[in-house]
């Protein structure tokens, strides 16, 4: 998202995940895609910008390797030690644990400090 819109932590992002493998959960494009609706709504958005960052998305999306949001990522008893992330962050918690016991993650990427801590609480190198 911040990368879609150009926020003053976008080049943080981009250069995190410039060249990199990205995996994510398929919730990251329920988020965005409700993100945009949320700013364009608001009018932090105008149409041309918002029709922009679907396009967008929807390209970027091709790069990502995404897992669905599946039973047993919900039903995972894995919890930070510390940290109670909220429901959908601990899916995206979930979710990069699963793909680290396959291949051990370089980041896990996030802007909130509170997931961050969540990752680095479960052995994820955030």
């Amino acid at each position: 998202l911040s990368l879609l819109l150009d926020e003053a932590n976008a080049d943080r992002i981009a250069e995190a995940t410039d060249g990199a493998i990205c995996l994510s959960s398929v919730l990251l494009v329920l988020e965005t895609r409700r993100n945009l609706v949320r700013f364009a709504r608001q009018g932090a958005l105008d149409g041309g910008k918002y029709e922009a960052c679907l396009a967008r998305m929807a390209a970027d999306v091709e790069v990502f390797e995404l897992r669905d949001l599946t039973l047993d990522l919900c039903a995972s008893l894995t919890m930070p030690a510390v940290a109670t992330p909220r429901s959908l962050d601990l899916a995206h918690l979930q979710t990069a644990l699963w793909f680290h016991a396959t291949e051990p993650l370089d980041a896990f990427v996030t802007m909130d400090t509170a997931l961050a801590q969540a990752a680095r609480e479960l052995g994820l190198p955030a």
